[in-house]
């Protein structure tokens, strides 16, 4: 969690030193700030105080304690099934998203995790043909880390360096694929479009590999990042979602709309730019530094 909505939060709480009903109204508005969404923060803070109720609370502390239980309940949602990649055999990665969000930077730091951690082969796929300074990008990436990366020419299409990468792959060159794409506006149909032909693409070419597709966004970007997530999980079906600039100003409550209306987890968390700043996702931490109890 970002140190200044933690902070916020904080000191929220030690305003109060009992239970009020004061106390559920400002943190209603507290958490539309930390980029709730204005129906979710009310139902939230309604369920707050039936179990505090429930639970006979007399103290903000306890207050606090709960709203983390609550907020980890709803990162604890059922959600969509997805394969461990940390098994042997075939697997792909899709990194979608606007423009900007680090995808990118983030198609490395997972090449070396699961190369250093897992144990696995991956192979990168510069499939954002639109910019010649994403497929540069990625080759200097892939050289820094001793990574193979299978690129075309720039203006190429995307989807042919997906299929030149999983041919790659099963001619002994990896058994992970992690695919750059081009920085899609979630509002431009036809590039939607392109992202369902990669979709296909695979499917056809590797039927048996999981295929995972994981959004990436930038977690300093509030709201508009769930929209984005809405057009996207309709086009593609969605697996995960990466967040990106997490040491900045994110405020971090998309989070849990993101589990609780869409049913789409967060996989990791990006603090850096150094390919060791990923962190796999822990539900537990993040109510706890969501709710100021760290």
């Amino acid at each position: 969690m970002a140190p200044g909505f933690a902070g916020r939060i904080k000191n929220f709480f030690n305003r109060f030193q009992a239970v009020s009903e004061a106390l559920f109204e400002e943190l209603t508005d507290l958490l539309v700030e930390g980029d709730f969404g204005a129906a979710e923060a009310y139902g939230l803070t309604e369920k707050l105080r039936d179990l505090c109720k429930k639970e006979k609370s007399a103290g903000s502390a306890q207050v606090r304690e709960l709203l983390a239980r609550l907020l980890e309940e709803t990162l604890r949602v059922p959600l969509l099934p997805e394969p461990e990649l940390e098994a042997k055999g075939l697997a792909v990665i899709l990194l979608l998203g606007v423009n900007g969000v680090g995808k990118t930077t983030t198609a490395a730091k997972l090449a070396k995790q699961y190369r250093d951690e897992y144990g696995r082969k991956p192979l990168l796929a510069a499939a954002d043909t639109f910019r010649a300074a994403a497929i540069d990008q990625l080759k200097i990436h892939g050289q820094r880390l001793g990574i193979r990366v299978v690129a075309h020419q720039p203006g190429g299409d995307p989807a042919a360096v997906v299929y030149d990468a999983l041919e790659a792959a099963q001619a002994g060159g990896g058994d992970l694929v992690i695919a750059d794409t081009a920085g899609r506006m979630h509002t431009k149909t036809s590039l939607v479009e392109e992202l369902k032909k990669i979709d296909r693409v695979v499917e056809n070419r590797a039927a048996a590999a999981p295929c995972l597709k994981w959004l990436v966004l930038d977690a300093t970007t509030g709201r508009n990042a769930l929209a984005q997530a809405e057009i996207f999980h309709e086009a593609v079906s969605l697996n995960g979602a990466i967040l990106t600039k997490y040491d900045s100003t994110a405020r971090g409550g998309v989070v849990f709309s993101l589990a609780s209306e869409l049913k789409l987890p967060v996989r990791y968390l990006c603090e850096g730019e150094q390919y060791g700043d990923i962190r796999a996702f822990d539900p537990h931490a993040y109510a706890a530094e969501f709710a100021g109890l760290v």
